[in-house]
């Protein structure tokens, strides 16, 4: 066979000096870097000789849980941005905290409607009824019939400008039972005609669903995601969870929005933990607000938990053939 004129040849016999991966390389000289620091994380939260700092999570232990929860939560599904974590007391804690911050920020208050899919674990009915909120409720039917799933007819109430915010527990409580990826796009879609709807998932049953997607994946910037270890990782007693908010998200556009009354309002209450308390985001108000804001100081998941859930996370991360969700799931 005759060799082609001008033929370039791309020598792979001693390796490859040709090109070479940056990427790789840089995370291998990372790890180099960052060990040090994170033993020291470890240690210093093990003999728990100080408050949490930062106060909503400790920063290396929020890379990893955050890791985790792209991992169960979103899996392989396109997911653009950041979004930043909250350590707190489970997932009942979450519950009271987000509620909470809800109401301060105007976001919710007395008389407003919001959403429940239903069934659903029973807090999220009653909060609504007690006098601290008083808020109308809309119900999402699942149909039985149909294996547990949302009805477009149902979900169709979720277009209401009435409806603020829509509540929802994914896998179901009790019937642990996941929302199909049909009513999650369709729930994305509303979001689109309607961006200014806030969603809240409580994804403590999605670690044991299989191909889970959480609506955090398909709505980030209008969901706020609930987490818990206690279930999956028969944790119970150790009071571990997490809030995640994207970082461009709709919760602070809303509140940047409000009334300028409301607004000066917002910033004498926080204004005795920020320099600049019109900037503070909805997750570091959630924190603020769970020590009633003049114990911000003191604020976060005592740092031992803190390792605990880090420790988890990094054993379900190592879990590459999913040995832990397969003898969990029997």
């Amino acid at each position: 066979m005759e060799r082609q004129a001008n033929l370039s040849m791309l020598n792979a016999g001693r390796g490859n000096p040709n090109f070479l991966a940056t990427i790789p390389r840089h995370g291998f000289w990372q790890l180099g870097l960052s060990a040090g620091d994170f033993l020291y994380e470890m240690c210093e939260s093990i003999l728990a000789s100080n408050y949490p700092a930062p106060d909503r999570m400790l920063k290396l232990s929020e890379i990893i849980v955050g890791q985790y929860l792209r991992k169960e939560m979103i899996g392989n599904h396109p997911f653009v941005g950041e979004f930043d974590v909250f350590a707190v007391e489970g997932g009942t804690a979450a519950m009271t905290y987000i509620f909470n911050t809800m109401r301060e920020n105007h976001l919710i208050g007395k008389g407003d409607t919001i959403a429940l899919g239903m069934p659903i674990f029973t807090p999220y009915i009653e909060i609504p009824r007690l006098n601290d909120y008083r808020l109308n409720v809309v119900n999402l039917e699942a149909d039985v019939a149909n294996g547990w799933q949302y009805s477009k007819k149902e979900l169709y109430k979720l277009r209401d400008p009435k409806v603020k915010a829509f509540f929802l527990v994914n896998a179901s409580n009790p019937p642990s039972v996941r929302i199909d990826d049909e009513s999650l796009q369709y729930i994305a879609d509303i979001v689109k005609e309607r961006p200014d709807l806030i969603l809240l998932t409580d994804d403590v049953y999605g670690t044991f669903a299989d191909n889970f997607v959480s609506l955090f994946a398909l709505a980030p910037k209008n969901t706020i995601l609930v987490y818990s270890y206690s279930k999956y990782f028969g944790a119970t007693g150790w009071r571990l969870g997490a809030i995640a908010t994207h970082r461009d998200n709709v919760f602070d556009k809303l509140i940047g929005e409000l009334p300028k009354d409301v607004k000066k309002e917002l910033h004498e209450r926080y204004e005795s933990i920020t320099t600049e308390p019109d900037k503070l985001k909805f997750i570091d108000c959630l924190v603020a607000d769970s020590r009633t804001v003049t114990l911000n100081h003191t604020a976060g998941l005592s740092t031992p938990q803190q390792v605990q859930m880090v420790l988890f996370s990094l054993f379900s991360l190592m879990d590459t053939p999913d040995a832990y969700r397969t003898r969990s799931s029997v």
